[in-house]
């Protein structure tokens, strides 16, 4: 039996200059963190008793005898293309999330990461955590051919408080922040998480990107020129210690952001956002591509009282920033 344990990640900054079809052309940087909520995968070799040779457990369970019958895609291609020289076993694989799917915080690709790394070692193949992260990307990218970014795969895999440098030449590159705790603390008692509810099916993370991804070399080349330098402002706040500020930048970089797709915002989330600004919030943005899912707000310690009277109506989630990024926590093999 191996398990994996992946965080989840926020994305601060810098959001949307991770795609490649932007950073191969212009490059990219993103201010992100992974937090102490976490994807857990667990996979183990299935004894040969059953009439099924394949048992993949989610929203759904997949009693399957072949890999081309499996359903859930992710799984199916992984075997099919990365592990297609390993999978005469036949396998039980299990997942549990702390969040829901389609909510913003980076689920699919800490799936994909939680998922390799668990297959990887379950396999006995030893990788890096670079490996570990171009795998993911590949997965997401070129053989399911989602539109996606490439900052949630390397988030979830590294872990911490960074910034990710996206080179022209494709290289990329992680720089840790912060890693006092203290300072991690500091932030963290400034934050919080307000769930508006997740996105429809018909609106997933790689719907919405595809509204506007085609265009960032074109018509929304400025919006994303000015979000790459919201990151850039925002690393020196954070090297300066200068919290409020780049909580206010959140402001700013949302505004850009919703510029690029109207499938990013909606009235309500608007609505949503205009209420945490009036009730003590001094930024925040909503979560991942857009539609609906987290937002996330920064607001000063003596406001946070106001602030959660005020959404009692809506989960809010304190978190804890976390460092280790994709861990195996159980592995117990023959």
């Amino acid at each position: 039996m191996i398990i994996s344990k992946t965080p989840y990640r926020i994305s601060f900054f810098g959001g949307g200059s991770d795609y490649p079809e932007w950073y191969l052309n212009n490059g990219g940087i993103v201010l992100s963190s992974t937090i102490n909520k976490y994807i857990y995968i667990s996979c183990r070799e299935l004894p040969p008793f059953f009439r099924h040779k394949h048992r993949i457990v989610y929203s759904k369970i997949e009693l399957v005898r072949e890999i081309s019958q499996i359903k859930h895609l992710v799984v199916k291609k992984a075997f099919e293309k990365i592990y297609k020289n390993y999978n005469n076993k036949g396998f039980e694989i299990h997942y549990d999330g702390d969040f829901p799917s389609r909510s913003g915080i980076g689920s699919s690709s800490s799936f994909v990461v939680g998922l390799l790394n668990a297959l990887n070692n379950f396999y006995n193949i030893k990788r890096s955590k670079s490996f570990l992260a171009n795998q993911s990307i590949l997965l997401e990218q070129k053989i399911l051919k989602e539109t996606v970014g490439s900052q949630d795969q390397i988030s979830a895999t590294y872990g911490g408080f960074n910034e990710i440098i996206f080179n022209k030449n494709g290289k990329i590159h992680v720089n840790p922040l912060i890693k006092e705790k203290n300072i991690l603390k500091k932030l963290e008692n400034n934050m919080i998480l307000v769930f508006t509810g997740i996105r429809k099916k018909s609106s997933t993370a790689n719907h919405v990107a595809k509204s506007y991804v085609q265009q960032l070399n074109r018509n929304k080349k400025n919006n994303i020129i000015e979000i790459i330098k919201h990151a850039q402002i925002a690393k020196k706040l954070i090297k300066d210690r200068r919290f409020d500020d780049f909580g206010m930048l959140l402001n700013e970089t949302w505004k850009k952001k919703k510029e690029l797709s109207n499938s990013v915002s909606s009235d309500r989330v608007d609505h949503i956002y205009n209420h945490g600004i009036k009730n003590g919030a001094l930024g925040g943005k909503l979560l991942g591509a857009g539609g609906a899912g987290f937002f996330l707000f920064y607001l000063p310690k003596n406001k946070r009282e106001i602030f959660l009277n005020s959404f009692k109506n809506f989960p809010c989630i304190p978190f804890k920033f976390e460092q280790e990024g994709s861990t195996i926590i159980f592995n117990e093999t023959k």
